[in-house]
């Protein structure tokens, strides 16, 4: 069985991705006990990432890089924002605890939406926070294997996710 729409496909992986001095650097990994499993082609996952192990078959392996822009995209210049340090204070007390270079905080936009934010900055009176996702502006490389293929269930296609072992659990 290869690897194609509707097949629910089991893989192990690495990913790798540059530091800005362009060395690799490990960003994470799953293995047997803990693979990743999904529906292929309902886009649950990188579209280049779909098409780089398209066709392959149980006990193959891959490795491909995915450039910035088909991944998490470019750093936005318009994501880095300046936050006034008030905001970061806690019944009239400044929250030092959190306020660190390096600290990635969970934040809400005016809409109410939660988007985390890593700490780059603090001057006397406002904090510089990154709203990029932290792999934005670099290239994922992944190695690994296909572990199993399967057909997915008709339920599986009708609800978006796989059930049972490595899926989704009620």
């Amino acid at each position: 069985m290869k690897i194609e729409n509707d097949k629910v496909v089991t893989l192990s992986y690495e990913l790798q991705s540059d530091d800005d001095n362009k060395q690799r650097v490990f960003i994470e990994k799953t293995d047997e006990e803990n693979p990743l499993v999904f529906i292929f082609g309902n886009g649950q996952l990188l579209p280049v990432f779909e098409e780089n192990i398209m066709g392959k078959a149980v006990g193959d392996d891959f490795s491909f890089s995915i450039n910035p822009i088909d991944a998490y995209g470019e750093l936005d210049k318009d994501s880095i924002v300046d936050l006034s340090l008030d905001m970061f204070r806690q019944d009239g007390v400044l929250m030092m605890e959190i306020l660190k270079i390096g600290s990635t905080l969970p934040m809400h936009d005016q809409d109410g939406n939660q988007m985390m934010g890593k700490i780059i900055a603090i001057t006397g009176e406002s904090v510089t926070m990154d709203f990029n996702h932290p792999l934005a502006g670099k290239p994922l490389h992944f190695t690994g294997q296909i572990v199993d293929i399967r057909d997915a269930s008709q339920e599986e296609l009708e609800h978006g996710h796989v059930h049972g072992a490595g899926g989704h659990h009620h």
